[in-house]
């Protein structure tokens, strides 16, 4: 029962719940710049190349067995059976991880400069 105790030893110690906490906090903070992307700033750019929904964007490779193309969405297209390369989604996956990762480096920046604000103490 050694390898009971040394479990609930190691998940008991605050670097786990934080690290729980952490990743449920980041789950939500992903979600919330999901929707950031997908319904403040793709709808404006998308505007802005000529009236382009990007959960639209896409090329057929290969039409599907179900129906015929060309298809008036990506749900159309899907459904029918076709298969297609999603450069809409995959845009706006880019864009959310920009901001993710910009987010990450700000906080991190932020925690280093707490870290070298606060005194050293000397070798005595």
């Amino acid at each position: 029962m050694k390898i009971l105790a040394e479990f609930k030893e190691f998940a008991v110690k605050g670097n786990v719940v934080d690290l729980a906490v952490g990743l449920i906090i980041g789950a939500e903070f992903g979600k919330i710049v999901n929707s950031l992307v997908n319904d403040v700033i793709m709808p404006p750019i998308g505007l802005l190349i000529g009236n382009v929904d990007f959960k639209n964007l896409f090329w057929t490779l290969k039409e599907g067995a179900v129906q015929a193309g060309p298809y008036a969405t990506l749900v159309d297209a899907q459904k029918a059976g076709a298969v297609t390369v999603n450069m809409g989604l995959f845009v706006t996956t880019v864009i959310s991880f920009a901001i993710v990762a910009f987010a990450v480096f700000l906080l991190v920046r932020a925690m280093n400069n707490l870290k070298s604000s606060q005194p050293q103490p000397q070798p005595k």
